[in-house]
């Protein structure tokens, strides 16, 4: 071995699970818990270049994870591509692992696949951030180079209950739009996106409509994350045909995607039928998207996102960026990925804002509602490993409650009664 490249060499992979603060966040499957799961992924090189990334913290992606973590040493960092090769022979089959949606991601049916892709996303993200600080470039100068200079972002909308948050509730068109004017007022946020399925579409049309009034010409997005029947999701669709920028997955299922899609005019967007590559051919074959919402924890990285992007680009389906709760390095990894493709036709979301807890030194500012694309190596982010132990703490602190992100027992723990609905809810 060339001891000149020990600095690409990989020696050893830290796993790092952590707790953190979550507002109490209101979807179709039930509320966000007090503290999220996330696992912090760190390689060191040979020569002590580390490089830093983040996923899911539930136990399925941390036993996914430690085996690809002990595989890893003695590989080049620069071998992206042999991540999935590695993992496929480490981390098991690609069986389904169970047929309950994701409530986590709201991605549609888990499977042993999509699981695995999310765990060697943050492998590749920290394996490109080595390579970038080893190389002296910025993680997009990896991917081709930018084709802009800022990122915009969406501010991302939530009913939600009182909590240890400095928010308050938001329960009502009120709340919603006193929620859209802090967000406005506070990072400048141009479009504005409402996470529904929570109550009645009514209800939801009425929040929309009084976010319209409160910003006239601002783009709009409704996700009620499936919860509608194909007959609801047309009347919705009828009732704010005016005013929607996308109605984002309204029914589950591409079957269901492609018949709404058929019968509205109102452009349809995806997380949850269009989640890996296996399922584009249908989707875009029968026209039940326009619009597809990519997350490199889904596809497994920040090149599979671009391969993603350039078929979105060949079939003339317009792309946007899907955020679950995350920190901020996966924040750095969005901006990176988000920089470097050219037909971003719509704002990213980012649950980042909702995040008083990090493990990053500097917490990234958004200006008008964009976040400026870091040119220094790597991602550009520094790890406070005070804050990541402190965090890590609180994990091994927990009685395994947290430990999995359950949206659905959360809600049992405010109403003994809940059971997570079935789908059409409405």
């Amino acid at each position: 071995m060339n001891p000149a490249n020990s600095e690409l060499i990989v020696d050893e992979v830290r796993l790092t699970p952590i707790l953190i603060s979550d507002p109490p966040l209101l979807n179709t499957q039930g509320v966000h818990q007090p503290y999220t799961p996330r696992l912090v992924v760190e390689v060191v090189t040979r020569g002590g270049v580390s490089g830093v990334g983040e996923t899911y913290g539930d136990g399925r992606y941390r036993e996914l994870a430690r085996p690809l973590a002990e595989a890893l040493p003695g590989r080049s960092i620069t071998d992206v591509n042999g991540l999935f090769r590695l993992a496929a022979e480490v981390c098991g089959d690609s069986r389904a692992v169970d047929g309950r949606v994701d409530a986590g991601g709201l991605r549609g049916v888990q499977t042993a696949d999509k699981l695995r892709l999310s765990v060697v996303s943050a492998f590749e993200v920290a394996c490109l951030d080595a390579l970038g600080k080893a190389r002296g470039l910025p993680v997009h100068a990896l991917l081709g180079g930018r084709v802009r200079d800022s990122v915009e972002y969406s501010a991302y909308l939530f009913y939600k209950h009182a909590g240890r948050d400095a928010w308050g509730p938001a329960l009502d068109p009120a709340g919603i739009v006193g929620q859209a004017r802090r967000f406005d007022r506070e990072y400048g946020f141009r479009s504005f996106k409402l996470k529904g399925g929570v109550f009645p579409p009514e209800q939801e049309i009425a929040a929309i409509r009084a976010l319209a009034e409160a910003f006239p010409g601002r783009p709009l997005r409704l996700d009620p994350n499936g919860a509608w029947s194909v007959e609801t999701s047309l009347a919705v669709a009828r009732e704010l045909a005016d005013v929607l920028e996308y109605l984002e997955d309204p029914a589950t299922g591409t079957a269901a995607m492609a018949e709404v899609a058929a019968r509205t005019d109102v452009p349809l967007a995806t997380n949850m039928c269009v989640t890996t590559f296996e399922e584009v051919p249908e989707a875009f074959a029968r026209d039940a998207v326009r619009i597809v919402l990519c997350d490199h924890h889904y596809w497994g990285g920040l090149h599979r996102t671009r391969e993603l992007a350039a078929l979105c680009r060949t079939y003339g389906v317009g792309l946007s960026m899907h955020s679950n709760t995350h920190l901020g390095i996966s924040l750095a990894a969005m901006t990176h990925v988000a920089a470097t493709l050219p037909l971003l036709d719509h704002a990213c979301d980012t649950h980042y804002p909702w995040q008083t807890e990090d493990v990053v030194t500097t917490r990234p500012d958004f200006r008008d509602g964009r976040l400026a694309v870091s040119d220094a190596p790597g991602l550009g982010i520094e790890l406070d490993r005070d804050r990541l132990a402190d965090l890590h703490r609180r994990w091994v602190a927990d009685d395994g409650t947290m430990r999995d992100r359950d949206d659905a027992a959360a809600m049992r723990r405010l109403d003994p009664d809940w059971r997570a609905p079935a789908t059409p809810r409405w």
